[in-house]
């Protein structure tokens, strides 16, 4: 029996059989484009190598075709060669000559994302949105992050001399500094007050091992479980997404912890949570500040969105997208932002980062005022966030606390050197106290 179709059935048949030569079409011309432009840039190519003042490099040549391709997408996609994988395997697991510094490219100039805590650039002051102009009287500018990571690694124990320039500062400052063996030491902690202190510094292969083995220790040393525990998150630039992961397990028993979206609305992959929280429902503190990013940033949003902790300090770096390795070769890959993160509420923090429930500056750091501020929205072609948050609103506010109004010289004759640390543990230990006081009533 012979199907009918309706006027509507055949019309829309119709427009799609229609559809297909144009979509065809459409393609074709996209393709023509396309090899019009790889033709432009091989007369490109070709002019450059017969006629530049120097014989050039074919290598070079490609080399700086492909950083400018991937420069034009946004600031964390790169092409890793040898030398670049090796140095990320030393960031993440491994331990190296140097001064301890994260940094990034921005203009032609290397700026700093932050130091590591207990190495040589962090004991000589040197701050997150700083810029290193010269190393040993070398000017870095124009040159690549490559060459001045290099330059700055180096035997242990051998000196090196960098200059700074620190925006709101009127002349530069000249640092003179010692390598030393940087090694990764991803958690530190103690107990102060009673309370568990945890010191995360990077989120390298052993992250999460180190964070339960820590939490295990600071029981041991009490014979008991502490009053809660303050997780400092301050100036860790990130790492590994599985050891954010594991981190934020430690402290949840159950729910998503984060979720990564591709390009097509269909690729999406969550993470969960699973059962057993680590720190027994004890209170918990995050300190963040503009040098929390990444991973770190995943493990504050997290916690803050299962309101189990209580997040505090300064709105973090704002760098919410999800880098892929992959490999090109046996010497070469590259590194390509593939996706976003979200928050178990569903939220993306790229751009306006993680804002502390409770903001607290560091009134300790004598230019805490007049330092400027670097985060993700400050990088040129970062990825836009569909959902902006007005930030400048939030943080601008003329009137002065009065629980922050001391100066550093006060609060350095009280014995406190880190503010935000000392209001995170007072706080805490108010929290602990609010059970026992309910239950004499």
């Amino acid at each position: 029996m012979a199907r009918a179709f309706s006027w509507l059935q055949a019309t829309a048949i119709a427009g799609a059989l229609a559809l297909v030569p144009a979509v065809t079409a459409a393609s074709a011309a996209s393709d023509s484009d396309t090899y019009h432009e790889l033709d432009t840039f091989m007369q490109v190519f070709n002019q450059v190598k017969a006629n530049y003042v120097d014989k050039v490099d074919d290598k070079m040549l490609i080399r700086g075709a492909i950083d400018g391709m991937l420069n034009s997408l946004d600031p964390h996609s790169s092409y890793m060669d040898a030398l670049d994988f090796q140095n990320m395997k030393i960031l993440t697991d491994g331990n190296y000559g140097g001064l301890g510094l994260s940094v990034t490219m921005q203009d032609g100039a290397v700026k700093v994302i932050a130091p590591q805590e207990d190495t040589p650039a962090f004991r000589a002051g040197i701050k997150s949105g700083d810029y290193i102009t010269q190393i040993d009287g070398q000017l870095l500018f124009g040159g690549t992050l490559d060459e001045a990571v290099k330059a700055m690694r180096g035997a242990p124990g051998t000196k090196i001399a960098l200059t700074i320039v620190r925006p709101g500062r009127d002349k530069p400052i000249e640092v003179s500094l010692v390598r030393e063996v940087i090694v990764q030491k991803p958690v530190k902690w103690e107990v102060k007050d009673g309370i568990g202190y945890l010191n995360i510094n990077t989120f390298s292969e052993n992250t999460g091992a180190d964070v339960r083995g820590a939490i295990v220790a600071i029981d041991k040393s009490l014979g008991h479980k502490p009053l809660g525990y303050v997780v400092d998150l301050r100036d860790n630039g990130g790492g590994l997404l599985s050891q954010a992961i594991e981190v934020s397990d430690a402290f949840l028993s159950d729910g998503e912890i984060v979720s990564q979206r591709g390009r097509d609305k269909a690729d999406i992959e969550r993470y969960y949570a699973r059962p057993g929280d680590v720190a027994a429902g004890l209170p918990v503190i995050v300190l963040v500040n503009a040098g929390t990013a990444s991973a770190s940033e995943i493990v504050a949003a997290a916690l803050q969105d299962h309101h189990r902790a209580l997040i505090m300090g300064e709105r973090t770096f704002g760098k919410g997208s999800v880098q892929t390795l992959l490999q090109l070769g046996p010497d070469s890959a590259l590194r390509l932002t593939t996706a976003r993160y979200f928050t178990p509420s569903g939220r993306s923090v790229q751009e306006g980062g993680v804002r502390p429930d409770i903001s607290v500056p560091q009134i300790s750091d004598p230019d805490y005022k007049s330092r400027p501020i670097f985060r993700e929205a400050d990088l040129r072609r970062h990825l836009v966030n569909a959902v902006k948050a007005d930030n400048a609103i939030l943080e601008e506010d003329t009137k002065t606390d009065p629980r922050f109004a001391a100066t550093p010289d006060e609060l350095k004759k009280r014995g406190v050197t880190d503010f935000q640390l000392y209001y995170a543990l007072q706080t805490l230990g108010r929290l602990s106290r609010v059970p026992a006081a309910m239950a004499k009533r």
